[in-house]
């Protein structure tokens, strides 16, 4: 199938899939409203197969270095599929199958599935990565920018994490917790039972993230949009915390956007 832009739509819910523009949500509408910053670069993103930053862009496997392209200099950062076309598999009225298989520079083969599957009144976002041979740590969440103001009234987060990773000067994890502290955030937090965040605009809607995970970056310090990143690890955690892809044991992760007009 080609990969040209996808519309799903339930109730009064829109979704555009974009699989030419890295396999990313180019908009989500709710009664004609849209929630997601609107841009080539921004919508909702997959990070594949690494979440935030790997510092100077470096990772083993074992006794092998392997080094990504510096993306964010000095480091690599959200992975490589946001970068690339994905290829449609299927697709429904309100549901999207989308895969994508790695290749250069990511040194391993492997192939990473999306699902969008749309609800009258929530998102639910799916997305694994499996190899066929070599074994390799991976990573796998979702970066949308959600919209900061709606109609005039302007996103409040709430969330209680159990704690927040500490952030060095090169906005990587130092490898310490502390107690959370107030943002503005561009930080990785942990949620052990789950990733539970909600984005609320006064007088006009609720919007919960939900993740079985149990990171979540959340990010909002640019004046336009707040970001709810779940995901399966902390930024560098190919280096601090690995979690190997295997021929019999795939990496998956899901999260859903739950909302509600007020």
């Amino acid at each position: 199938m080609s990969n040209e832009p996808i519309t799903l739509t339930a109730g009064d819910a829109e979704a555009t899939v974009l699989p030419g523009n890295g396999g990313r949500i180019g908009g989500l509408r709710v009664g004609g409203t849209e929630l997601l910053r609107q841009g080539e670069r921004y919508g909702c993103f997959p990070m594949a197969p690494w979440c935030g930053r790997i510092r100077e862009g470096r990772f083993r496997d074992g006794a092998v270095e392997h080094q990504m392209p510096l993306t964010a200099p000095p480091n690599a950062i959200h992975g490589t599929t946001r970068d690339h076309a994905w290829t449609t598999a299927r697709v429904t009225a309100d549901e999207a199958v989308l895969t994508y298989d790695l290749v250069d520079p990511w040194p391993y083969s492997g192939r990473v599935t999306q699902v969008f599957a749309l609800a009258a009144d929530a998102l639910t976002l799916t997305m694994a990565i499996e190899t066929y041979d070599s074994s390799f740590p991976a990573q796998l969440g979702w970066h949308p920018w959600f919209n900061r103001t709606l109609d005039g009234s302007s996103a409040e987060l709430a969330f209680t994490p159990a704690w927040q990773e500490e952030r060095g000067a090169d906005h990587l994890p130092t490898g310490q917790r502390t107690d959370p502290k107030p943002g503005p955030w561009d930080d990785c937090f942990g949620m052990p039972d789950g990733v539970d965040v909600t984005v609320t605009w006064p007088g006009r809607l609720e919007l919960r993230v939900t993740s079985p995970e149990q990171w979540v970056v959340v990010y909002d310090e640019q004046e336009a949009a707040v970001c709810v990143e779940p995901q399966t690890g902390p930024p560098n955690g190919l280096n601090t915390l690995p979690r190997l892809v295997t021929p019999i044991d795939p990496l998956e992760a899901t999260t859903t956007w739950r909302w509600r007009h007020l």
